[in-house]
């Protein structure tokens, strides 16, 4: 999601959405962030909680303790075509849809054994990782 500010409300509608998406119901869902204000603040634990969202931080001073996000945002900012800056709201989320179809579907992750995200979360990794092997005994 790309919004304009942080409010209760977005955050209500992107969970509740990806409860939907994903088929999982509450208490099913984890949140895991920096330390940044926004995240910490008394006012999102406790919608967190009322959302059934279960909450996990980085450890304190530790810029690279989600490895996999901070992975995401280096691609992102050094991808062909990231402007030094949106010219509007639109401008980003025009730019951050085929990007992020692209992250999840399309580039093989080297922290996820060379597969995309996608084939990992929907548990789709086992025929690919198979056909390897199989390529591999064959040599």
């Amino acid at each position: 999601m790309v919004a304009p500010r942080e409010t209760a409300e977005l955050a209500e509608g992107l969970v509740e959405t990806t409860y939907q998406r994903q088929g999982i119901a509450r208490e099913q869902l984890t949140l895991h962030a920096d330390r940044g204000s926004p995240m910490i603040a008394k006012t999102m634990s406790e919608l967190l909680v009322d959302l059934g969202v279960n909450k996990s931080h980085s450890r304190p001073h530790v810029c690279d303790d989600n490895p996999y996000s901070e992975a995401q945002f280096k691609t992102l900012k050094y991808r062909p075509g990231f402007p030094d800056r949106f010219g509007s709201l639109e401008d980003a989320r025009a730019w951050s849809q085929p990007f992020f179809q692209w992250y999840n579907d399309e580039h093989y992750h080297t922290g996820l054994g060379f597969l995309t995200p996608t084939t990992v979360h929907y548990e789709h990794h086992q025929p690919v990782q198979d056909q390897r092997q199989r390529v591999l005994d064959a040599l």
